[in-house]
């Protein structure tokens, strides 16, 4: 049969038509063919292979999975540089930084940070106990209630309302945060659109702080939902704008929400709908509406974050760094160490994170701590009376030692440890055991076994942590 979608006729000799008909297609070898067919499991009609093994995205060299937020978490967090390695060479390098161009603004936020950097004893205890308070904003005997009550319930009802009182609760406690994000977005967008839609923009972003300063909730609810929103949407209808603009009015939008569930009332309502379940309202007690909100505003939380001058100075330190004050280095250096901050509080990860920069009788230390408390749960699985399991992973890069793994569990009064530590230290292991069984007799505590070996390359958190890769600890959310 003839070509008759051939613009010309074939040159003899160089028809490959019969040649391409006899090529056999191996769907499983060739990588033109997408989404080959597989028996074993429903294919998806469209042209995307996203899946993968379990573990791809978390093993070496693998690749984004688009079926799942916690899978690309977990590919986020392996790809993440080590906080504690990024730390010790910012700080190290801060000479050389301060010498490539490092500006006077930036110089004297670096120099009070370092300043807060020389510990004793008794400010290293202070300093911990600020993180401890400043990492866990659910922790205090109502939330260990409602916890239990959580886990112990059959009743959907009561789920559901307890997730919406923490919703609004986190949302409540979030206020001065959400404000700022409110600002800082209009700031953006009057850069974003054109001169003849921001210009409006300008006297009610200021109206909006004012009423923000003077603790007015409801008045600048109705300016954000009346006017702002209502002017953003106009230049949305006028222009259909899918660029940059979009997305700040979505998460303009999402604050907004957000802004309107974290107020008082709807915290007090959430409240009363947990009084209505007999079951709660006895555990609860004789809880009122201003007890409530006196506990929250007065917690553990809120006073370690007013308290924590260390982590307030370093926000500054870093803003002022990400917008170029510092130079390049300085820039590349925070933005890393913020990277691996966030991903390390993502909501994904059932362990708690805390970093301990310090400098300790004249040496810079730089340390991650991460904590298990329920490592093996003896307590929620039938146990008895056997304590819980805990463990802790502690990296530390010591200036002038090198860097350290040190893997601790602890059950009760027995505790066991297993240090890797660089070459330089490894002769001295037996003095190092006999020191740490000492330390650990002396505090009350029982040495089941330490171990001190030379380290051979850094511990991940899946050899330590494996529950991160187990489906019952993780929320997998499905695109």
């Amino acid at each position: 049969m003839p070509s008759l979608l051939g613009v010309t006729n074939p040159v003899p000799g160089q028809d490959t038509t019969n040649i391409n008909r006899q090529l056999p297609v191996n769907p499983s070898s060739d990588t033109r063919v997408q989404n080959a067919p597989n028996l074993d499991r429903v294919s998806r009609p469209d042209n995307r292979t996203e899946r993968q093994d379990s573990g791809d995205a978390a093993g070496p060299g693998g690749s984004l999975r688009y079926d799942s937020n916690f899978q690309a978490f977990l590919q986020k967090l392996r790809d993440t540089p080590g906080l504690a390695q990024t730390l010790a060479r910012l700080m190290a390098e801060y000479k050389s930084i301060v010498s490539s161009g490092m500006d006077e603004g930036i110089a004297a936020e670096m120099g009070q940070l370092l300043s807060m950097l020389p510990m004793d004893e008794s400010e290293l205890l202070k300093f911990l106990t600020q993180q401890l308070g400043d990492s866990a904003r659910f922790r205090g005997p109502l939330f260990t209630m409602l916890r239990e009550a959580y886990s112990q319930s059959q009743t959907q009802n009561i789920k559901t309302d307890i997730l919406q009182f923490l919703k609004r609760y986190g949302d409540f406690t979030s206020t001065e945060h959400i404000e700022g994000n409110l600002l800082r977005t209009l700031g953006q967008l009057g850069r974003a659109i054109p001169a003849s839609y921001s210009r409006p923009l300008t006297p009610l972003t200021q109206q909006l702080q004012s009423l923000f300063q003077s603790g007015d909730r409801a008045g600048a609810l109705k300016l954000l939902q009346g006017s702002i929103l209502n002017h953003l949407a106009r230049y949305t209808e006028a222009t259909h704008d899918m660029g940059l603009s979009r997305t700040l009015i979505s998460q303009f939008a999402l604050d907004i929400s957000r802004y309107e569930n974290g107020s008082e009332e709807n915290l007090l309502l959430s409240f009363n709908q947990l009084l209505s379940h007999e079951s709660l309202k006895a555990q609860l007690g004789n809880v009122t509406a201003d007890a409530l909100l006196n506990s929250i505003k007065n917690n553990d939380f809120a006073r370690a974050a007013n308290e924590n001058q260390f982590a307030n100075q370093f926000a500054r330190a870093a803003d002022m760094a990400l917008r170029g004050s510092g130079g390049a280095e300085a820039q590349e250096s925070f933005r890393q160490i913020l990277q691996a901050m966030l991903i390390n509080e993502s909501v994904y990860m059932p362990i708690n994170h805390i970093i301990l920069p310090m400098e300790w009788q004249g040496k810079f230390m730089f340390s991650e701590l991460w904590v298990d408390p329920d490592a093996e749960d003896n307590l929620h699985k039938g146990g008895g009376k056997k304590d819980n399991t805990l463990r802790f992973l502690l990296k530390v890069d010591i200036q002038g030692l090198g860097f350290f793994d040190i893997v601790m569990g602890s059950r009760g009064q027995d505790v066991e440890m297993l240090i890797s530590c660089p070459a330089t230290v490894a002769p001295f292991s037996q003095i190092i055991q006999n020191e740490l069984s000492r330390i650990l007799t002396d505090n009350g505590l029982r040495p089941a076994g330490i171990q001190v070996t030379k380290m051979e390359r850094p511990l991940t958190l899946s050899a330590v942590f494996p529950k991160i890769y187990e489906g019952e600890n993780s929320v997998n959310v499905k695109i």
